[in-house]
């Protein structure tokens, strides 16, 4: 009945009631319309079809103008709608129509543009999950505050449940049932700990986005049959590099490793190996310990605090790719000229013993400075020629129109209880980009492999941003007075990439690399292979990292079943074209979570380095302008905002097509761009708002 409904309204643009799509579809019996009545409120709960408030139905892909995705509220008052395989709605502040985080929404276009804005016409659908609180001292006894202030509910809690905790405990609440319109009965689900102790700030922003710190018991009792060494037994079928030259270049404090290189030269190629830890072998599918790891989907890096995908026996212990012991691997040895092409390259599993576990800071200290200890010595030439490949390869994919946005990002230095005491910018080296360059080819031949033999995989994919949002972004670096010399008559990585070299030297680089970044589409996991748009390849699949990345351990089975296995059963192929689409969509879903946390984590981090710094004065630009004020990012890349009513006596007007604040009676213009200066006024760790406020000076500044 669902695919008669569908298949009747496709060609059908405008609502029809009940008892017309009754009619349409010929039915003659009361049976049948109550059939009817069922299907489409089914259809309608499945977000297909659309029910008007005058009870009338129509198939949402008919309505352009009309987008059903998830709301992400921001600190910042305004919020997204995120969508699937499409970019995300911005959604105003006064559009949001009562939604709140994680609402299903209905919500509609009402501009198109550089940035495509909505507004919610209805939420479709409320999940009160993964609600954290502080518990407090209320009338009676123990009650909850909700930390998120946008989840806005009457909560009463079940007194048992609230017995092991105290006031300033960190809980996790369940809601038990409903009491009345925005009333609800809860319990305390699980204490995280209290707000005091160290990394319980962060735990807790981990439990809102869904993201769990421990294992379940069924994990814990299959780690018992993990083992601690590689045994003789599993090596077998592998080929033996232990004789090799193989090393690991991590971060300082990185335990996780799950990549190691070589390097040699053959004639005049170089030999690049990159071999990947064989977490396959351990974590198998249809276990705890493999259902863990899908439904994680991914590491998360939460300032200084990880938690992992696997466990770290795991991910520390069997399969982290440690200095002097033997780590099963799945290895990709290409041979590369000295323009940048692989050509020739083999994918087999193996077994290592890395002969030094490296730091990006002394191997940077070797490639840029020529500074090395006794330790490093007997690798300096091999670091050398592998740098030296590094800049050969990054030469061949800028030809090929690789898109380096290169934008900073931050870290945040804690002291030993927890507490942000600095805000620092990123910096990456050669070293990091080597290995990144590294990871990019071997990820690329193996996706190239799979890719020729037609056969179910998952690609990274980042498909042609929208050529209307690029116009709009060469329309605001015109009206920020700019000129561009790069013609936009064919969409190409090359023609981005053109774009961002002519803004490098320019004062709003940051801003408007950024800006140019969130006009472009996702990168996600998926079955279809429509090549990485920012990266200028045709194949491209995430290889390189499956202790913390489900998609990479997929890809491992993956080239086990097929070049291993020589697994080609229709049977096979029929269960992976299914599936595959579920753990890519998963994967991609997670990712964003994921993205989330640690946007929330860094943001609030912030909060509280800034709370020691109230009354500073900064240098800043403005980064972002909304109808209730403009945010000013600081070097440290620190936000705040300057609230609207702190700038003068005027009344300023919004202009979003220009992004800027335009005052009525001065003509003072701020905009996108600006350089100001400002005090740091206030900042709350607990809402990760800062506020700040302009000079004098600048608020009665000249006319713009």
């Amino acid at each position: 009945m669902k695919e008669k409904i569908i298949k009747k309204l496709e060609n059908i643009h405008e609502a029809k009631s009940l008892i017309e799509i009754n009619d349409l579809l010929g039915l003659k019996t009361a049976e049948e319309l109550r059939d009817l009545e069922v299907c489409l409120d089914e259809l309608v709960n499945e977000y297909i079809v659309f029910k008007t408030k005058k009870e009338k139905f129509i198939l949402l892909k008919n309505c352009p103008n009309l987008k059903v995705g998830r709301y992400s509220a921001n600190k910042k008052g305004f919020g997204f709608v995120i969508l699937d395989k499409e970019e995300d709605l911005y959604i105003n502040d006064k559009d949001s129509n009562g939604a709140i985080h994680d609402d299903i929404v209905l919500a509609e276009i009402i501009r198109q543009g550089f940035k495509r804005e909505g507004r919610v016409i209805r939420v479709l659908k409320r999940e009160y999950k993964n609600l954290v609180g502080e518990v407090v001292n209320s009338a009676g006894g123990l009650g909850v505050v909700l930390d998120d202030d946008k989840i806005k509910i009457n909560l009463k809690i079940e007194e048992d449940s609230l017995k092991s905790c105290v006031v300033g405990s960190k809980v996790v609440i369940e809601l038990v049932k409903e009491l009345g319109k925005n009333r609800f009965l809860g319990k305390v689900k699980k204490v995280i700990g209290h707000k005091d102790d160290p990394g319980i700030d962060i735990l807790a922003i981990a439990y809102k986005h869904n993201i769990e710190n421990e294992f379940s018991s069924e994990v814990e009792e299959e780690l018992k049959s993990i083992p601690s060494e590689v045994s003789s037994r599993d090596l077998g079928g592998r080929t033996d590099l232990t004789k090799e030259l193989i090393f690991t270049i991590d971060g300082d404090h990185t335990k996780d490793i799950d990549d190691a290189i070589s390097l040699k030269m053959v004639d005049d190629l170089y030999e690049l190996g990159v071999h990947i830890a064989d977490v396959s072998h351990y974590v198998k599918e249809n276990t705890a310990l493999g259902d863990a790891a899908y439904e994680r989907a991914t590491s998360n890096y939460l300032a200084d605090t990880v938690i992992p995908m696997l466990p770290h026996q795991i991910s520390n212990g069997i399969c982290s790719l440690n200095e002097g012991v033997i780590r099963l691997t799945m290895s990709c040895v290409m041979k590369i000229n000295s323009e940048g092409k692989v050509l020739d390259y083999a994918i087999f599993p193996s077994y290592i013993k890395s002969a030094k576990k490296m730091t990006y800071t002394k191997v940077n200290d070797i490639l840029m400075n020529d500074i090395y200890d006794d330790e490093y010595a007997p690798f300096v030439s091999t670091l050398k020629k592998m740098n030296e490949l590094a800049h050969i390869l990054r030469k061949e994919k800028i030809r090929n129109g690789y898109i380096d946005f290169d934008l900073d990002e931050a870290t945040v230095v804690q002291d030993e209880m927890g507490k942000a005491i600095d805000i620092v910018k990123q910096v990456r080296y050669d070293g990091e980009k080597m290995i990144e360059d590294f990871m990019i080819v071997a990820n690329e031949t193996v996706a190239t492999h799979i890719s020729n033999m037609q056969l179910p995989f998952i690609y990274r994919v980042h498909g042609e941003p929208n050529s209307e949002k690029i116009d709009d972004f060469i329309s605001l670096v015109h009206l920020l007075g700019y000129r561009l010399k790069t013609r936009i008559n064919k969409m190409s990585p090359k023609t981005m990439q053109s774009v961002l070299l002519e803004l490098k030297d320019k004062p709003e680089y940051e801003i408007l690399s950024t800006l140019l970044l969130r006009s472009m589409k996702k990168a996600v996991y998926q079955k279809e292979n429509i090549g990485h748009f920012g990266l200028a390849l045709k194949n491209y699949t995430h290889f390189t990292s499956p202790i913390r990345r489900f998609p990479d351990l997929t890809v491992h089975r993956l080239l086990k079943k097929y070049l291993i296995e020589k697994d080609f059963s229709m049977a096979t192929i029929d269960y992976l074209e299914k599936s595959l689409v579920v753990i890519a969509d998963h994967s991609s879903e997670k990712e964003i979570n994921a993205q989330n946390a640690e946007r929330d984590v860094l943001d609030m981090k912030m909060a509280e380095y800034m709370e020691g710094h109230i009354g500073e004065e900064y240098d800043g630009i403005i980064s972002s302008v909304t109808n209730f004020g403009f945010f000013v990012q600081l070097e440290n890349l620190v936000e705040g905002l300057v609230p609207v009513r702190t700038l003068g006596n005027d009344y300023y007007t919004y202009v979003p097509e220009m992004l800027s604040l335009i005052g009525k009676n001065s003509k003072k213009v701020y905009r996108l761009g600006d350089r100001v200066h400002v005090r740091c006024v206030s900042s709350s760790k607990a809402t990760s708002m800062i506020d700040f406020e302009l000079k004098e000076d600048e608020k009665d500044g000249d006319k713009k």
